[in-house]
Order: structure tokens, then C-alpha cells, then sequence
């Protein structure tokens, strides 16, 4: 199977750009409601993936900045614990569980790692629960 059946594509996707502030970034999980975005270069290019714990961490080392100070620091300067690993267009299928056995989401790059979407781990559960019905039928 194609794994591009289960993208989310990057116009769907909610992410951060590499030039926004930490006030951006948390207003942005906030408004979407999300723990964890990916962070993206001008040009497209997947960086790594933020988390709520990530800025949690960064405001504690930063005394807790006012939200006028967040306003100054880069998201690039947050200190990120574990990046999303991302996959190529072309991974296998096996590949792909593998990886999202251990992310809430995969990025998807193509050759150039310009970011194209995102795979959720809930869409996959779903594919292979469906699929493990009707095989048992």
C-alpha cells in the first residue's frame, strides 16, 4: 500500500515556521489544540517538531517570561527533546508503522525534505482495524 492513501496535506496540516516567536507558537497550540506541531523553514523544509512540554521547559529555564518578552525569543532557540523523525514518500509500509508506533504523528518529506503532510498514528490504527475486520470476515 501507498503510504500517501493515509497524508494529511501540508495546506491541512497546522505547523510553526522557523521565524516565529515563543508567543506564536503557543498561541498557535492553543488555537488548534494541539501538544505537538511540526516547524518549518521558509522555504518548506521540515526542521523537527515542538511540544507543549518543549515551551514548558524553555519558559521554566527563561524565569517565565511575560507574554511581551515572548514576543523576542525564537522558537528555533526552544531546546526540542525529541524530534518527530520524518519519512520519505517512498518508505514501505512496515517502515511506516514502525515509526508511528512511536510518534502521535510521521512527517512526510520528499527527496528534497520539503515537508508535504503529516501521517497520523490515528489514521493508521484505523486502516488496520478496518482491514483486520474484513480479513476476518
Amino acid at each position: 500500500m501507498n503510504i500517501l492513501f493515509f497524508l494529511t496535506p501540508k495546506e491541512n496540516v497546522a505547523h510553526i515556521d522557523d521565524k516565529d516567536t515563543l508567543r506564536q507558537a503557543l498561541e498557535k497550540m492553543e488555537h488548534r489544540g494541539y501538544a505537538a506541531l511540526p516547524i518549518l523553514t521558509q522555504d518548506g523544509k521540515y526542521i523537527g517538531t515542538v511540544t507543549e512540554g518543549d515551551l514548558l521547559w524553555h519558559l521554566k529555564n527563561q524565569n517565565f517570561p511575560d507574554l511581551k518578552e515572548m514576543e523576542e525569543i525564537s522558537v528555533i532557540d526552544v531546546k526540542r527533546r525529541r524530534d518527530n523523525e520524518a519519512v520519505n514518500i517512498s518508505i514501505s509500509m512496515d517502515g511506516l508503522v514502525d515509526k508511528i508506533t512511536n510518534q502521535n504523528f510521521v512527517p512526510v518529506v520528499d527527496d528534497n525534505n520539503v515537508f508535504i503532510g503529516i501521517i497520523t498514528r490515528k489514521d493508521v490504527i484505523l486502516y488496520l482495524t478496518n482491514k483486520e475486520l474484513v480479513d476476518v470476515r
